[in-house]
């Protein structure tokens, strides 16, 4: 009964071991950004990367759960998105072209990850009275760049194919 509509059939049910690498990873991962906010009075913590961590424990092998994806997406987004508030102002018209652009650039340099794209729309919502450039440093990149180390430590853990699949767009099986 996993026949869809279309032909196609629903992905195999998830292994245990599979199931607790979600769900140790994201709760890892984000109770490390919490509670390191915590103890430094400096905000690690960013709702995309709630969804950052569905595809970097459920769908590790994907493109878009690749570090370079990962960190990489949210800083531009991030880019983009103050450079839209700070240039252009806070109006529904520079949060949907923001969306747009950090899209554009994110596919230009190969480094598509699908949760940044809600970055501007943080960054604009939130105002230049709470967002400055050192938002780029954190939480977007000491945030991402831990839940890249967390992915590395939870996906490696009982794997036979290690994790990530590449590093820096020079894939493990290119030709």
């Amino acid at each position: 009964m996993n026949k869809l509509k279309g032909g196609g059939s629903l992905p195999p049910r998830p292994s245990l071991p599979q199931l607790l690498k979600g769900f140790i990873g994201g709760t890892l991962g984000i109770l490390c950004l919490c509670l390191l906010g915590q103890y430094s009075g400096v905000p690690w913590l960013m709702a995309p990367f709630g969804a950052t961590c569905v595809i970097l424990f459920a769908a590790p092998q994907s493109p878009l759960a690749q570090p370079r994806n990962v960190i990489l997406g949210h800083l531009i987004a991030s880019s983009v998105g103050l450079a839209a508030l700070y240039t252009l102002g806070d109006s529904y018209i520079v949060m949907s072209l923001s969306v747009g652009v950090a899209i554009m650039a994110m596919q230009a340099f190969r480094a598509v990850h699908p949760p940044a794209g809600a970055n501007p729309i943080i960054i604009i919502l939130a105002g230049k009275s709470v967002v400055g450039l050192s938002f780029l440093f954190t939480p977007v990149l000491v945030g991402s760049v831990l839940l890249v180390i967390t992915a590395s430590i939870v996906n490696n853990y009982g794997a036979k194919d290690g994790w990530p699949v590449y590093w820096h767009g020079l894939g493990k099986k290119q030709d």
